[in-house]
């Protein structure tokens, strides 16, 4: 098994529970991004220590959930990250997530192996299997078959982005013996985020890790319990992280109590220190924060994210 790329190891392989943004951070309701913010918020967030910054793959602007709520617009998610990563660092970039049946896999292999050669390899790549009719019509896929789908790319697209030669015969079948571009020296790890409509055993034998979104504590901590035997049936007892988002709204009360939100908290950061605590304790490797709009401005909910919660860590203090 070759060693995974620096995204993967400091992020997923840190030893301790590591904090990731999604982005973008200050986005406002129905509207682009401001590039200049968020480049400003991402050097701020590699320089205050987080592991990743994350977005999200959104293909066409289809209304989602039965009370068809507008989608986010959001930029293509490689060229969105590749702005970042020339604007940050050290910190991590991955996808949470790309929808893998509407991408052909040779064009999702290669944006991923240029990201991560053009960033440095810090490239994590999360893929998920889409939800929404319209986009799966619109691109002329068969939504009813996305699970059988993304299985059969997600194999390719797993040797593609290997760096041992016997694992790259896939690869080579695919594209009669040529390659994409030059084999990663390192592994580019892979994520499945949510089901993917495939089963936890499956998910624990061929992905590097698994994302899922935020639950009450006792409800995740059974879910913790089932990747772990998960990962000892299909993986050989192989450490893979469990990863999961917060939906945060912090609270200028230091010792605000937390209280519960749709995926996630409303919290003062006394309680969201405890909590993240809580979750290392429980097996959580990763979380991944959105931070919810409210009346704080984004960047200083990142500085005191930065400052005054994440050197409180058990991992940090340690």
């Amino acid at each position: 098994m070759p060693s995974f790329n620096r995204a993967y190891q400091q992020t997923l392989q840190a030893g301790r529970l590591t904090l990731g943004l999604m982005t973008p951070i200050a986005r406002p309701d129905e509207a682009m991004a401001d590039l200049a913010v968020e480049r400003d918020l991402a050097q701020r967030a590699d320089a205050l220590g987080f592991a990743a910054l994350w977005t999200r793959d959104v293909p066409v602007l289809a209304p989602q959930g039965e009370q068809m709520m507008p989608t986010a617009p959001l930029d293509e998610p490689f060229l969105w990250l590749a702005t970042l990563a020339a604007a940050t660092q050290r910190i991590a970039l991955g996808t949470a997530a790309a929808v893998l049946p509407l991408r052909h896999p040779l064009h999702l292999a290669k944006a991923a192996l240029s990201l991560n050669r053009l960033s440095g390899e810090r490239f994590i790549l999360g893929l998920g299997s889409g939800d929404r009719e319209a986009e799966f019509a619109i691109f002329g896929e068969d939504i009813a078959q996305r699970a059988e789908t993304f299985r059969e790319r997600w194999t390719l697209v797993r040797s593609a982005l290997s760096p041992l030669a016997a694992e790259r015969a896939v690869l080579r079948e695919a594209t009669a013996g040529h390659e994409l571009m030059a084999a990663p020296a390192e592994r580019i790890g892979m994520v499945v985020v949510g089901s993917a409509r495939q089963s936890l055993q499956w998910t624990a034998s061929h992905a590097d890790g698994w994302a899922t979104y935020h639950r009450d504590e006792a409800r995740q901590q059974g879910r913790i319990g089932l990747w772990q035997t998960a990962l000892r049936e299909r993986a050989g007892g192989e450490a893979k992280p469990f990863i999961q988002s917060l939906q945060l709204e912090l609270l200028e009360r230091a010792d605000a109590p937390a209280e519960p939100i749709e995926l996630g908290l409303r919290t003062g950061r006394d309680a969201l220190v405890a909590y993240l605590d809580r979750l290392e304790d429980a097996g959580v490797a990763h979380v991944l924060m959105n931070i919810a709009r409210g009346p704080r401005d984004a960047r200083e909910i990142v500085e005191e994210l930065g400052r005054e919660v994440l050197p409180r860590l058990q991992g940090a203090a340690a």
